[in-house]
């Protein structure tokens, strides 16, 4: 066993090769003086030599102490330069939230479209920021709890949306082994819903701003307007029409595409219904005159303005534009009032045109079908509504 080299005298070495400094740690010199730790040691028998940094970088007393660690695992049996790889193996397999979420958006998106995905990422990042830099493995619930509990009592419908995301990401990241077995953090039932308050006990559901539906015609009309004018104003007015004869929502219309036109059916996949079901509605004739008369600049029916795929915020902003504070979403509820009032038509037809959710189990296993016929009457009826001629 060779005394130990003090600092000065390791710093004194010169000469290519590598000189012992102290019982199995050596200092590598190399060509233009690089100078760098190297523990040598056997493992059954078998030479092994490890690196333990740059001289430049790592002290002499820092050296030392990594070659003492090593030396405790070869005394045990277990060779230091496997342990060293299985870590830096695990390090790379280990995934940020920010990571899997971007993996998993990027995994949906082709069924999403454009507007879902954009909703998904923006919310996220400006909602989930403390979970970004945080390894899926190490979230847990407090965590989720520090993300949700700021907005459930101010922001409940936004608050539960992001809950959902969330609890889906680290589902995501559990299949694909970023995540260890056990609960996930962000579920509801049986362990969030003991920690929060029920949405429906925080805030009374305030319901969207709807015009109503006695001054439909005339905003169709207005609507009509603004067909002829330039491409970036008359597309969404012609959308925003097409949303109201059809009583559908916004990214519906925004992303919907000609390969769904078959004929006077418009048929939507799952993956843009709220309710994650196909939905089929039946087209009255203004809701095809539109289709006639739009021009194909590609797949999407009313792309936006530079032809890709339009801001969720389109038809918004065009109400705006046009002065009227009213809700994109209202115009569901002006069809629905419409329907109510001054319609024989049953609630329940009425529903499954807004593509709603039966909530009665028994209903629902009864009501197998989608009231495609009865429905194509509705709808009907609403376009003549809606192209109700005004006394001049």
């Amino acid at each position: 066993m060779s005394k130990p080299l003090s600092a000065v005298a390791v710093a004194a070495l010169t000469g290519r090769g590598c000189h012992r400094v102290s019982d199995n740690l050596y200092l590598q010199i190399a060509e233009g003086n690089t100078r760098a730790w190297v523990l040598r040691y056997q493992i059954d028998g078998r030479p092994r030599h490890m690196g333990l940094g740059s001289a430049k970088w790592v002290s002499l007393a820092e050296a030392r102490r990594k070659a003492a660690d090593a030396m405790r695992m070869v005394v045990e049996g277990n060779d230091p330069i496997t342990a060293r790889k299985r870590a830096r193996q695990a390090r790379q397999a280990e995934k940020t939230f920010s990571e899997c979420s971007t993996a998993y958006i990027s995994s949906h998106a082709a069924g999403w479209g454009h507007s879902n995905t954009h909703q998904w990422e923006r919310s996220l990042r400006n909602h989930a920021s403390t979970l970004a830099p945080m390894v899926v493995s190490d979230i847990d619930t407090p965590a989720v709890l520090a993300v949700l509990e700021p907005l459930w009592t101010v922001k409940p419908e936004t608050a539960s949306r992001i809950r959902g995301r969330i609890e889906a990401v680290l589902d995501w990241a559990k299949a694909r082994g970023f995540r260890n077995g056990g609960e996930n953090p962000a579920r509801w039932k049986g362990h969030l819903e003991n920690l929060l308050a029920k949405r429906s006990r925080i805030k009374r559901i305030e319901h969207f701003a709807a015009m109503p539906y006695q001054q439909i015609p005339a905003f169709m009309a207005e609507l009509r307007g603004k067909d002829g004018i330039a491409h970036q104003a008359g597309v969404p007015a012609r959308g925003l029409a097409f949303l109201i004869l059809t009583a559908s929502r916004s990214a519906e219309v925004l992303g919907a595409r000609w390969d769904e036109i078959d004929g006077d059916t418009w048929s939507i996949p799952a993956e843009r219904m709220k309710a994650a079901k196909p939905h089929r509605v039946p087209l009255c004739d203004r809701a095809r005159e539109l289709l006639a008369g739009q021009p194909r600049r590609g797949e999407l029916i009313f792309p936006g303005a530079r032809g890709g795929a339009p801001s969720i915020h389109t038809f918004k902003r065009l109400l705006g534009q046009m002065g009227h504070d009213v809700t994109t979403h209202g115009f569901r509820s002006s069809f629905r009032d419409w329907a109510a009032e001054t319609t024989a038509f049953p609630n329940h037809v009425v529903e499954a045109a807004l593509a709603h959710t039966i909530s009665n189990a028994v209903e629902a296993a009864y009501r197998r079908g989608d009231l495609i016929d009865k429905r194509r009457e509705l709808m009907a009826a609403w376009g003549d509504y809606c192209s109700t001629k005004l006394p001049t």
